[in-house]
């Protein structure tokens, strides 16, 4: 076959969107499959694989890590010139929420070709975390979507989240979904009928090889924590960094990853003993420091449409602290469940309780560390998390779209 990745960004820029797609490509090619990613070029220096179509685009960060490219005509011609260059399409695979979406529908539909969509955003829980003007924000987004989608069958009507989700999914032939708890909220808002389940996995090989490396006896000293992602409101890495303060445990963090938010993170640590700012690391890097580390800290809540980190961590023998719900729900155990606060409290009271039961979980969680009682993470999410099962379930979804069934 030869598939057609879509996505909203250039799969060298950070996210965990980027990760499993450069994954994915990577086990469809060894399975002998030909995959062409298209996205917007990047506006730094990367090294970009001859498999992508790099699409002209506009820095949209001051970094200039992100950038977007538009969906119109011109975009179209670009698009279509550069795939005469390539086999012939079997099918078009769409990881993107925006103008990625669009692009990658306006050429399905364009070429007769059938699509799988794959929903890695809660493009509602994100907006929210970002901006107090969500709403006439995501009002503007389905007007954007109605026009760039206008003639790829997109007959959905409504301004909140879930219908600029319905919108996107309607030329679709599948939709996957990354985790279960997203799976049934996508089918419960009519997003698509039956959405199959694939988690993003991790790379087989590096994995094994980073296990072998590490030892089997935990290093002396005291416990080490560690936390990483893009460093931007819904990922809560500020309140994090406060409850860990307020904790008082006598421990070490690293933070990896980068983002808008880093000098109001350095700023809140200031002078603190034991927390260092990695950075950005590479694949390999990052999770060698998760298998280093004796657990990794995920604090976002709502948004993670799977929340990768804790994944990769449970497979590499890590615990995680754990703040979402439905990623603890998913990962089934071998974790530090942070409780719920209370839902109709005021919204400051309500993350006032969620810092105050944060502080309370890492403390318990470095005492469990020290007297090496940590919960073990379960095999069964180790195994089924290698990439290589991913791309086996992907593939019966690639045949199963392809034969109409």
């Amino acid at each position: 076959m030869h598939i057609v990745f879509f996505g909203d960004q250039h799969l060298d820029s950070l996210g965990g969107a980027q990760v499993s797609m450069r994954l994915q490509r990577a086990f469809l090619e060894r399975a002998g499959h030909t995959v062409t990613v298209v996205a917007p070029r990047m506006h730094v220096r990367r090294t970009s694989s001859g498999s992508s179509v790099d699409l002209p685009s506009l820095p949209i960060t001051v970094d200039r890590e992100y950038s977007m490219s538009w969906p119109g005509r011109a975009t179209d011609r670009f698009l279509d010139r550069a795939m005469t260059r390539r086999p012939p399409v079997d099918l078009v695979h769409v990881q993107a929420d925006f103008w990625g979406a669009f692009i990658g529908h306006r050429y399905a539909a364009r070429h007769g070709i059938p699509v799988v969509h794959t929903m890695h955003n809660r493009v509602d829980v994100g907006l929210a975390a970002v901006t107090p003007l969500h709403r006439p924000a995501l009002a503007v987004l389905n007007v954007w979507r109605r026009a760039a989608m206008g003639g790829t069958g997109d007959p959905v009507r409504g301004t909140d989240g879930w219908a600029f989700l319905r919108g996107i999914a309607a030329g679709a032939a599948a939709v996957t979904a990354p985790s279960t708890h997203f799976a049934h909220r996508l089918e419960e808002h009519d997003v698509f009928p039956r959405v199959d389940v694939i988690w993003n996995g991790i790379d087989d090989d590096l994995r094994d090889e980073i296990l072998a490396a590490a030892p089997t006896v935990r290093a002396p000293g005291r416990p080490r924590f560690v936390w990483l992602g893009r460093m931007s409101p819904e990922k809560r890495l500020l309140p994090f960094l406060e409850a860990f303060l307020a904790s008082g445990i006598d421990a070490e963090l690293e933070i990896i990853g980068g983002g808008a938010q880093r000098a109001a993170a350095e700023r809140i640590v200031r002078g603190r003993d034991g927390i260092r700012f990695a950075g950005r690391l590479t694949y390999p890097q990052t999770l060698a420091r998760i298998a280093a580390a004796d657990a990794l800290v995920q604090t976002s809540i709502g948004f993670e449409t799977q929340g990768m980190t804790p994944f990769e961590a449970a497979t590499l023998g890590t615990p995680s602290v754990i703040c979402d719900p439905d990623i603890a729900a998913e990962l089934g155990g071998g974790l530090w469940a942070v409780p719920e606060a209370d839902p109709s409290a005021a919204p400051r009271e309500r993350e006032e309780q969620r810092t105050r039961a944060l502080a309370e979980t890492l403390r318990r969680a470095a005492a469990d560390i020290v007297d090496g009682s940590a919960p073990t993470p379960l095999p069964a999410v180790a195994q089924a998390f290698r990439q290589s099962s991913r791309t086996a379930a992907m593939i019966a979804v690639y045949e199963r779209v392809l034969t109409g069934r």
